[in-house]
């Protein structure tokens, strides 16, 4: 007999990661039932099932009560089990700090003009939740090497690291361009993590990048230029995170410090 849960198990652990449209995945997204039998199953396994309705992808990761049994075994809490160096994990929050904080923040305005706008009518129309490339505004590669690569271990390792990023799917990278890929939303508890960047250690740096960014508008984009942020340390990341086929909970556990 068949068994739908079964084979979406199958196949997010074999694929990594699969697109909310997909039909199974809107299906245990939209059924109570069927939602609660597979986090039952993923449960009994040591996993649990990664998503976010501004998430644009589904993963499966490590539960949380497993998570000292997969990465606290060492004589350290491992960072990362992705052979991924300090300075690609900090490449990695920069990445997320610079694609993900303000496409949600692009989808959080969206969707409350959109729901004052309904309580202006009396039958609106449910809209989804919008997660495409509309909402997200892509890095420029020779601006991000320009800013980071004095702190990220020069040139050559930030386009290196860029490369293992895109391989496990944080990234794309298109024409120079840096687009969020599929694991990037997934890997942080934004609920989390975001007042810690955004009000915490990187608060600097995040304001920086917005004056940097504006700053080059008014100079004219006809220069072909987009700006980013300016310096993250070395020291971006102390504890939790990923699993090589599975996420684990978030990629920051304590405080993000950085040496600006």
């Amino acid at each position: 007999m068949s068994d739908p849960i079964a084979s979406l198990i199958a196949r997010l652990l074999a694929e990594r990661w699969l697109p909310r449209e997909d039909r199974a995945v809107r299906q245990v997204l939209v059924d109570a039932e069927l939602r609660d039998d597979l986090d039952r199953r993923l449960a009994a396994a040591g996993l649990r099932l990664l998503e976010h309705p501004y998430a644009a992808h589904v993963a499966v990761g490590v539960a949380r009560a497993q998570e000292n049994e997969v990465f606290g075994n060492a004589e350290a809490w491992a960072a990362s089990n992705l052979s991924l160096g300090r300075d690609a994990l900090a490449l990695l929050v920069v990445l997320w700090a610079l694609l993900v904080l303000p496409k949600r923040q692009r989808q959080i305005a969206r969707q409350e003009g959109e729901r004052a706008q309904e309580q202006e009518q009396m039958f609106a129309e449910l809209k989804p939740v919008p997660v495409g490339a509309e909402v997200i505004e892509p890095i420029n590669e020779r601006t991000l090497l320009a800013d980071f690569s004095d702190k990220l271990g020069g040139k050559g390792r930030l386009q290196m690291n860029l490369g293992a990023l895109q391989r496990q799917g944080f990234i794309v990278r298109r024409r120079e361009r840096i687009h969020e890929g599929p694991l990037l939303d997934l890997a942080f508890d934004y609920e989390r993590i975001a007042s810690r960047v955004m009000d915490g250690a990187l608060s600097q740096v995040i304001e920086e990048a917005r004056q940097s960014q504006a700053a080059a508008r008014e100079r004219g984009e006809e220069a072909g230029v987009d700006a980013s942020g300016n310096v993250l340390g070395e020291d971006v990341l102390d504890e939790n995170v990923l699993a090589e086929n599975v996420l684990g909970e978030s990629v920051l556990d304590e405080e993000v410090q950085a040496d600006v």
